[in-house]
């Protein structure tokens, strides 16, 4: 008995359509997954998840199925100011509504910029939504070049914010644009 049960184990390998349909599919396998893990090793020799490898600037993210580009950043140095919807900020164009249509609602966190900056672009704003990427959605009279005006709900709030010097993360490439 012992010895039928080594015939068919040799028997596995000698025939060309079990090699095929067992042992190749067993080799890639095993070369992907090793391929896959020397791709998401950390310096110190350890694999990590994929969700837990990601960080900003990384290499491609897989997001419904397709791969995007990843980010790419710039800092740039910005006087940054603040505004609410009130009469006193934005005067005529106090009606709710940013330049791109946004109808503001209590919690938003945005920015007004340039022209020089596409609407949608994401930024990092020390300091402001507790350090979240935030889009351009507005544009305003007084933000010309490396300026920014943070969007705050209510006028003290804005008053409190002042005028700040700050390091501006700006997001270009896709998913910043």
């Amino acid at each position: 008995m012992k010895r039928a049960r080594t015939k068919a184990a040799w028997r596995l390998f000698l025939y060309p359509k079990a090699v095929v349909s067992v042992v190749l599919p067993a080799a890639i396998i095993c070369l992907l997954s090793s391929m896959v893990a020397a791709g998401h090793t950390k310096p110190e020799g350890r694999v990590t998840l994929l969700s837990a490898a990601r960080q900003a600037g990384d290499g491609p993210v897989l997001s419904g199925g397709r791969a995007e580009q990843p980010r790419q950043s710039r800092t740039v140095r910005m006087r940054v100011t603040a505004y609410c919807p009130c009469s006193k900020c934005c005067g005529e164009y106090s009606d709710g509504q940013t330049a791109t249509g946004h109808k503001i609602t209590p919690g938003d966190a945005f920015v007004a910029a340039d022209s020089e900056y596409a609407f949608g672009t994401q930024m990092i704003v020390a300091g402001y939504n507790n350090g979240l990427p935030v889009k351009v959605l507005d544009r305003g009279g007084a933000i010309r070049g490396n300026r920014l005006d943070v969007f705050f709900n209510s006028h003290q709030e804005a008053l409190n914010w002042g005028v700040r010097y700050i390091d501006v993360k700006v997001y270009t490439g896709a998913g910043g644009t």
